[in-house]
C-alpha cells in the first residue's frame, strides 16, 4: 500500500482514519479540502483544483481523503488501494455534529484557507447530504469498486472495524 485513496459520507470519519494510516504507514498525506478551499470558504477554480490534484497523484506514495465523486474515477487509475467507509447514515449525522461542536470557530487541520468551522445554511445542506447519501452515491461507489481489478477495496462499516484495522497494523 503506497497509494490509498479513503473515500465514504461526509462525518464517516474519513479524515480521522486517514490521519491514522498515514502516522502508521508513514505516508503523506493528502485531504483533498486543503486543495479545494482556499479561504474563507471560497474555493479554487476546478483548473487549479485538477492541477493541484495531479501534482499529488504523481508522486510515488499518498493517502488521499475525500471524495470529490467527479475526481473518483482518475484518482482510482493511480491508487492500488481504496478504503471505503460506508458507515450508516446515524454514525455520519453524529460524526458531523460532533465536529460541528468539537471545532466551532475554529479551522480544522484538515481544510484549507481560512475556513472557519460554524453552523450556518452550508451546513444544514451538508447534513441534507448526507441523509441522501446512501440512496444517491453508495450503491454507485459500490459499483465502481467493484469493476475495479487493479485495486485492493477495503470496506468498513463502522468505526469499530476501523479500529480493529489500525490496531493490527
Amino acid at each position: 500500500m503506497h497509494k490509498i485513496l479513503i473515500i465514504g459520507n461526509a462525518g464517516a470519519g474519513k479524515s480521522t482514519f486517514a490521519k491514522a494510516l498515514s502516522q502508521k504507514l508513514e505516508l503523506p498525506l493528502v485531504h483533498l479540502d486543503k486543495l479545494y478551499w482556499c479561504g474563507q470558504w471560497n474555493h479554487v477554480s476546478r483548473e487549479v483544483f485538477n492541477s493541484l490534484l495531479q501534482q499529488e497523484l504523481n508522486k510515488p506514495a499518498w493517502i488521499i481523503d475525500g471524495n470529490f465523486n467527479r475526481t473518483i474515477p482518475h484518482r482510482l487509475q493511480y491508487c492500488d488501494t481504496v478504503f471505503f467507509l460506508d458507515m450508516p447514515t446515524r454514525t455520519c449525522l453524529w460524526g458531523i455534529t460532533k465536529r460541528i461542536f468539537t471545532n466551532y470557530g475554529k479551522v480544522r487541520a484538515d481544510m484549507g484557507g481560512n475556513c472557519i468551522e460554524r453552523f450556518d445554511k452550508q451546513k444544514i445542506s451538508l447534513y441534507k447530504n448526507v441523509l441522501g447519501f446512501r440512496k444517491a452515491h453508495a450503491k454507485d461507489y459500490r459499483d465502481l469498486l467493484e469493476r475495479q481489478t487493479h485495486v485492493r477495496v477495503i470496506t468498513f462499516h463502522s468505526r469499530r472495524e476501523i479500529k480493529k484495522y489500525l490496531d493490527k497494523l
